[in-house]
């Protein structure tokens, strides 16, 4: 993993924790976005076996749920699924709509620099949608420590998605979709800290 220029992450950090405080006092709603996805092969973070034993794992064919998702500190999530790639125009067309919504402030969007999120469509519909009070700002690279959407991916898979949900797809997926929807009603996640 590569490291950012050392004064453009500053530079970012310092923005960031500006956006944070303007959150913090009310003045804009501050979302995180990412992508990520669910998978039928699972998610085992470690495993252990005994010396000389095989481990055989059952060949299947592996199916992707694909998510796009914003969350703030204070547990709102909006987001959309798909069965195929996330691409640039799902990205686009999803801002586009969330740039329409009636707004007492402005939104900023945190997003990091993969190229979904740097298309031309994006970069032509930007003065658009601030023009709507929609605003867009990107992380420094390699810097996905500074994206709690990335907690969120982490309580996805390794909390709220339990083992018995990887008994067939349409469950897994299910669950997976039960879990964004209940961000805010009945899942949490604590975002103690700010971009530091």
């Amino acid at each position: 993993m590569g490291k950012p220029s050392p004064q453009l992450y500053e530079y970012k950090v310092e923005k960031l924790q500006e956006l944070e405080q303007k959150a913090v006092e009310g003045k804009i709603d501050l979302f995180y976005a990412d992508e990520s996805h669910i998978c039928t092969e699972g998610y085992v973070p470690y495993g252990w076996q005994f010396r000389r034993e095989d481990v055989f794992i059952p060949s299947q064919k592996i199916a992707w749920l694909n998510i796009f998702g914003m969350t703030t500190r204070d547990n709102r999530y909006e987001g959309f699924t798909s069965r195929g790639s996330i691409t640039s125009n799902m990205v686009a067309d999803f801002l586009d709509r969330l740039s329409f919504r009636p707004k007492t402030r402005n939104i900023v969007v945190v997003l990091d620099n993969a190229s979904v999120h740097r298309c031309r469509t994006i970069k032509v519909m930007r003065p658009v949608w601030e023009s709507r009070g929609l605003f867009l700002f990107y992380l420094p690279p390699y810097s996905p420590h500074l994206n709690i959407a990335e907690t969120l991916w982490r309580m996805l898979k390794g909390k709220w998605i339990r083992p018995q949900d990887y008994v067939s797809t349409d469950t897994l997926f299910y669950a997976a979709d039960r879990a964004l929807a209940s961000v805010g009603t009945s899942l949490f996640i604590n975002h103690s800290h700010y971009a530091a």
